[in-house]
């Protein structure tokens, strides 16, 4: 009972145990970009003002370097979770599909290591 038809059961059709983790940490991801677009929203409209020095002193707070660090991670994570998910359910050649997933975890780590060490350089005087 509740494990699909018989020719599912025979073909190993059926589930593979891990998209509930996937789901849920999508999720959270969510949930942990809405707080944190949130945050940076109500950090910029308090700010005195929108020049370089204004903008970099407030990024150089350890604060709103911490959170800008986590608002970088939670969104690529969530990027590529969300785009891994449609890679995987149109396309369907086996060898193109291990390319694109290949790219798509290479191009958001690159892209948020590269937001990450911004963040620090400003952060740590470095900029």
């Amino acid at each position: 009972m509740g494990n699909g038809t018989s020719i599912g059961r025979v073909r190993g059709l059926g589930s593979a145990k891990h998209g509930s983790s996937h789901w849920l940490v999508q999720r959270f991801t969510a949930i942990g970009n809405l707080i944190l677009v949130v945050w940076l929203l109500a950090s910029l409209v308090m700010l005195p003002g929108y020049d370089y020095a204004t903008v970099h002193t407030w990024l150089a707070r350890p604060f709103s370097a911490t959170a800008m660090v986590l608002m970088i991670v939670s969104t690529f994570w969530h990027a590529r979770l969300g785009v891994q998910v449609m890679a995987e359910d149109y396309v369907h050649d086996e060898g193109l599909k291990f390319a694109v997933l290949a790219a798509l975890n290479s191009i958001p780590l690159a892209a948020a290591a590269f937001g990450i060490i911004c963040v620090l350089r400003i952060a740590l005087g470095g900029a």
